[in-house]
Protein backbone atom coordinates (compact mmCIF):
# COMPACT_ATOMS: atom_id res chain seq x y z
CA UNK A 1 0.00 0.00 0.00
CA UNK A 2 1.54 2.92 -1.48
CA UNK A 3 0.18 5.84 1.50
CA UNK A 4 1.37 3.24 4.40
CA UNK A 5 2.10 4.91 7.38
CA UNK A 6 0.69 8.26 6.13
CA UNK A 7 -1.59 10.77 7.32
CA UNK A 8 -4.64 12.71 5.35
CA UNK A 9 -7.23 14.82 6.19
CA UNK A 10 -10.26 15.31 3.58
CA UNK A 11 -13.02 17.88 4.19
CA UNK A 12 -16.39 17.31 2.92
CA UNK A 13 -15.87 13.70 3.14
CA UNK A 14 -19.05 12.82 4.32
CA UNK A 15 -20.24 12.15 0.56
CA UNK A 16 -19.60 12.20 -3.06
CA UNK A 17 -16.20 13.01 -4.10
CA UNK A 18 -14.83 13.44 -0.64
CA UNK A 19 -16.23 10.11 0.22
CA UNK A 20 -14.70 8.47 -2.83
CA UNK A 21 -11.27 10.31 -1.91
CA UNK A 22 -11.25 9.52 1.83
CA UNK A 23 -12.41 5.78 0.60
CA UNK A 24 -9.19 5.26 -1.66
CA UNK A 25 -6.67 6.92 0.72
CA UNK A 26 -7.57 4.62 3.43
CA UNK A 27 -7.29 1.47 0.77
CA UNK A 28 -3.93 2.65 0.10
CA UNK A 29 -2.83 2.13 3.42
CA UNK A 30 -3.50 6.42 5.00
CA UNK A 31 -5.31 7.45 8.02
CA UNK A 32 -7.50 9.31 6.62
CA UNK A 33 -8.98 12.36 8.71
CA UNK A 34 -12.45 12.29 8.15
CA UNK A 35 -13.45 16.39 8.24
CA UNK A 36 -16.88 17.10 7.84
CA UNK A 37 -19.44 19.88 9.52
CA UNK A 38 -21.73 17.42 10.58
CA UNK A 39 -21.62 13.78 11.33
CA UNK A 40 -22.49 12.62 8.04
CA UNK A 41 -18.74 11.36 8.34
CA UNK A 42 -19.11 9.37 10.60
CA UNK A 43 -20.64 6.57 7.96
CA UNK A 44 -17.71 7.14 5.97
CA UNK A 45 -15.28 6.67 9.41
CA UNK A 46 -17.17 3.67 9.27
CA UNK A 47 -17.28 2.33 5.95
CA UNK A 48 -13.34 2.22 5.98
CA UNK A 49 -13.20 0.87 9.21
CA UNK A 50 -15.35 -1.98 7.86
CA UNK A 51 -12.90 -2.82 5.33
CA UNK A 52 -10.17 -3.11 7.64
CA UNK A 53 -8.63 0.23 7.02
CA UNK A 54 -8.11 3.46 9.56
CA UNK A 55 -10.20 6.35 9.36
CA UNK A 56 -11.19 9.44 12.35
CA UNK A 57 -14.08 11.59 12.53
CA UNK A 58 -12.98 15.54 13.10
CA UNK A 59 -15.81 17.84 13.27
CA UNK A 60 -14.83 20.81 10.64
CA UNK A 61 -16.44 24.08 9.14
CA UNK A 62 -13.80 24.93 6.79
CA UNK A 63 -15.25 28.62 7.04
CA UNK A 64 -14.52 28.77 11.01
CA UNK A 65 -10.36 29.07 11.19
CA UNK A 66 -10.51 27.90 14.44
CA UNK A 67 -12.40 24.80 13.64
CA UNK A 68 -9.73 23.72 10.98
CA UNK A 69 -7.08 24.39 13.47
CA UNK A 70 -8.58 21.61 15.82
CA UNK A 71 -9.20 18.91 12.75
CA UNK A 72 -5.18 19.63 11.90
CA UNK A 73 -4.68 19.36 15.29
CA UNK A 74 -7.11 15.93 15.78
CA UNK A 75 -5.14 14.71 12.70
CA UNK A 76 -1.43 15.12 14.75
CA UNK A 77 -2.50 14.09 18.06
CA UNK A 78 -3.90 11.35 16.68
CA UNK A 79 -1.47 9.75 14.50
CA UNK A 80 1.68 11.79 15.39
CA UNK A 81 1.73 13.59 11.83
CA UNK A 82 -0.39 15.00 9.02
CA UNK A 83 1.40 14.43 4.95
CA UNK A 84 -1.75 15.84 2.72
CA UNK A 85 -4.58 17.91 3.18
CA UNK A 86 -7.58 17.58 0.08
CA UNK A 87 -9.84 21.07 0.56
CA UNK A 88 -12.65 19.10 -1.10
CA UNK A 89 -15.76 21.10 0.70
CA UNK A 90 -17.90 23.37 -1.35
CA UNK A 91 -21.27 25.29 -0.80
CA UNK A 92 -24.43 23.60 -0.33
CA UNK A 93 -25.47 25.78 -3.10
CA UNK A 94 -23.08 24.98 -5.22
CA UNK A 95 -25.74 22.74 -7.70
CA UNK A 96 -28.41 26.01 -7.63
CA UNK A 97 -29.02 27.73 -10.68
CA UNK A 98 -28.02 31.07 -11.03
CA UNK A 99 -27.38 33.98 -13.25
CA UNK A 100 -24.71 36.79 -12.08
CA UNK A 101 -26.37 39.85 -12.41
CA UNK A 102 -28.80 38.19 -9.40
CA UNK A 103 -26.11 37.20 -7.02
CA UNK A 104 -26.12 39.17 -3.86
CA UNK A 105 -23.69 39.51 -1.13
CA UNK A 106 -25.04 36.62 0.82
CA UNK A 107 -25.37 34.29 -1.37
CA UNK A 108 -20.77 35.75 -2.89
CA UNK A 109 -19.86 35.00 0.47
CA UNK A 110 -21.53 31.78 1.19
CA UNK A 111 -19.29 30.67 -1.63
CA UNK A 112 -16.39 31.92 -1.55
CA UNK A 113 -16.75 31.26 2.74
CA UNK A 114 -16.14 27.19 1.77
CA UNK A 115 -14.36 27.30 -1.26
CA UNK A 116 -11.73 30.35 -1.43
CA UNK A 117 -11.57 31.18 2.57
CA UNK A 118 -11.59 27.70 3.39
CA UNK A 119 -8.94 26.87 1.20
CA UNK A 120 -6.65 29.63 3.07
CA UNK A 121 -8.05 28.16 6.53
CA UNK A 122 -6.93 24.60 5.50
CA UNK A 123 -3.63 25.88 4.22
CA UNK A 124 -2.79 28.07 7.17
CA UNK A 125 -3.67 25.57 9.78
CA UNK A 126 -2.00 22.54 8.14
CA UNK A 127 1.12 24.43 6.86
CA UNK A 128 3.44 23.51 9.74
CA UNK A 129 2.46 19.86 9.86
CA UNK A 130 3.01 19.72 6.02
CA UNK A 131 6.52 21.42 6.26
CA UNK A 132 7.79 18.80 8.57
CA UNK A 133 6.77 15.89 5.84
CA UNK A 134 7.25 17.44 2.88
CA UNK A 135 3.82 17.01 2.76
CA UNK A 136 1.06 17.81 -0.27
CA UNK A 137 -2.00 20.20 -0.72
CA UNK A 138 -4.41 19.52 -3.11
CA UNK A 139 -7.25 21.82 -3.60
CA UNK A 140 -10.53 20.52 -5.83
CA UNK A 141 -11.66 22.66 -8.58
CA UNK A 142 -14.15 21.41 -11.71
CA UNK A 143 -14.41 21.21 -15.47
CA UNK A 144 -16.84 24.57 -15.05
CA UNK A 145 -13.89 26.26 -13.35
CA UNK A 146 -11.67 25.93 -16.86
CA UNK A 147 -14.22 26.55 -19.17
CA UNK A 148 -16.88 29.01 -16.90
CA UNK A 149 -20.74 28.35 -16.94
CA UNK A 150 -23.99 29.85 -18.09
CA UNK A 151 -26.33 28.34 -15.31
CA UNK A 152 -23.58 28.50 -12.27
CA UNK A 153 -21.32 31.20 -12.79
CA UNK A 154 -20.89 32.35 -9.53
CA UNK A 155 -19.84 28.06 -9.04
CA UNK A 156 -17.27 29.07 -11.58
CA UNK A 157 -15.50 31.53 -10.57
CA UNK A 158 -14.89 30.21 -7.19
CA UNK A 159 -13.47 26.85 -8.66
CA UNK A 160 -11.22 28.96 -11.53
CA UNK A 161 -10.35 31.38 -8.74
CA UNK A 162 -8.76 28.12 -6.65
CA UNK A 163 -6.91 27.27 -9.46
CA UNK A 164 -4.90 30.51 -9.50
CA UNK A 165 -4.60 29.92 -4.94
CA UNK A 166 -2.76 26.13 -6.30
CA UNK A 167 -0.47 27.59 -8.22
CA UNK A 168 0.86 30.79 -6.34
CA UNK A 169 0.77 28.35 -3.45
CA UNK A 170 2.47 25.64 -5.05
CA UNK A 171 5.29 28.48 -6.04
CA UNK A 172 5.52 30.12 -2.22
CA UNK A 173 5.29 26.18 -0.98
CA UNK A 174 8.14 24.37 -3.36
CA UNK A 175 11.32 25.45 -0.66
CA UNK A 176 9.54 23.72 2.08
CA UNK A 177 9.14 20.95 -0.56
CA UNK A 178 5.21 20.72 -0.39
CA UNK A 179 3.67 19.98 -3.73
CA UNK A 180 0.28 21.97 -4.06
CA UNK A 181 -1.94 20.76 -7.23
CA UNK A 182 -5.56 21.05 -8.32
CA UNK A 183 -7.94 18.18 -8.95
CA UNK A 184 -10.63 19.04 -11.37
CA UNK A 185 -12.86 15.58 -11.69
CA UNK A 186 -15.69 14.63 -13.48
CA UNK A 187 -17.57 11.74 -11.00
CA UNK A 188 -20.94 11.17 -9.92
CA UNK A 189 -22.04 13.65 -6.34
CA UNK A 190 -25.12 13.87 -4.71
CA UNK A 191 -25.86 16.58 -6.44
CA UNK A 192 -25.37 14.85 -10.01
CA UNK A 193 -27.28 12.05 -8.48
CA UNK A 194 -30.13 14.02 -8.24
CA UNK A 195 -30.38 15.78 -11.20
CA UNK A 196 -30.13 12.50 -13.00
CA UNK A 197 -33.24 11.28 -10.63
CA UNK A 198 -35.14 13.80 -11.95
CA UNK A 199 -34.34 13.80 -15.64
CA UNK A 200 -32.74 10.31 -16.17
CA UNK A 201 -31.89 11.61 -19.82
CA UNK A 202 -29.68 13.50 -18.46
CA UNK A 203 -26.85 11.12 -17.86
CA UNK A 204 -26.99 9.07 -21.34
CA UNK A 205 -26.40 12.75 -22.36
CA UNK A 206 -23.75 13.98 -20.19
CA UNK A 207 -21.78 10.30 -20.68
CA UNK A 208 -22.31 11.33 -24.52
CA UNK A 209 -19.86 14.80 -24.21
CA UNK A 210 -17.05 12.44 -22.56
CA UNK A 211 -14.65 11.05 -25.21
CA UNK A 212 -14.45 7.54 -22.55
CA UNK A 213 -18.43 7.23 -22.52
CA UNK A 214 -18.84 7.61 -18.75
CA UNK A 215 -19.41 9.38 -16.08
CA UNK A 216 -16.49 8.68 -13.40
CA UNK A 217 -16.12 7.19 -10.04
CA UNK A 218 -15.93 9.29 -6.91
CA UNK A 219 -13.26 6.33 -5.30
CA UNK A 220 -12.26 4.06 -7.91
CA UNK A 221 -11.71 6.89 -10.58
CA UNK A 222 -10.83 10.42 -8.68
CA UNK A 223 -10.13 8.60 -5.87
CA UNK A 224 -7.08 6.85 -7.21
CA UNK A 225 -5.86 9.88 -8.82
CA UNK A 226 -6.03 11.95 -5.81
CA UNK A 227 -3.97 9.04 -3.73
CA UNK A 228 -1.21 8.91 -6.70
CA UNK A 229 -0.94 12.96 -6.29
CA UNK A 230 -0.42 12.31 -2.19
CA UNK A 231 2.19 9.47 -3.10
CA UNK A 232 5.71 9.47 -3.22
CA UNK A 233 5.66 8.75 -7.08
CA UNK A 234 4.48 12.03 -7.79
CA UNK A 235 6.71 14.30 -5.29
CA UNK A 236 7.92 16.25 -8.67
CA UNK A 237 4.49 16.97 -9.72
CA UNK A 238 3.57 20.64 -8.67
CA UNK A 239 1.31 24.02 -9.82
CA UNK A 240 -0.52 21.82 -11.97
CA UNK A 241 -4.39 21.02 -12.58
CA UNK A 242 -5.03 17.40 -13.23
CA UNK A 243 -8.42 16.71 -15.10
CA UNK A 244 -9.76 13.07 -14.32
CA UNK A 245 -12.88 13.47 -16.24
CA UNK A 246 -12.67 10.81 -19.18
CA UNK A 247 -11.39 13.03 -21.56
CA UNK A 248 -14.27 15.73 -21.04
CA UNK A 249 -11.75 18.68 -20.97
CA UNK A 250 -8.65 17.92 -22.76
CA UNK A 251 -6.73 21.27 -22.75
CA UNK A 252 -5.87 23.33 -19.50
Amino acid sequence: MTLSGLTALVTGAGAGVGRGIALALASEGAHVIVATRSQTGLATVEEITSRGHIATWACCDVTDAAAVADAVDVAVTTTGRLDAVVHNATSNLSSQPHELQAVDRGLWEQHFAVSLRGARHCATAAFEALRKQGGTFLVMTSPAGVEGSATLPLYATMKGALRGFAKSLAREWAAHLITVNAVSPMAYSPAMTAAIKAEPAMEERLSRRIPLGRIGDPEHDIGSAVAFLVGPAARYITGQTLSVDGGHYTSL
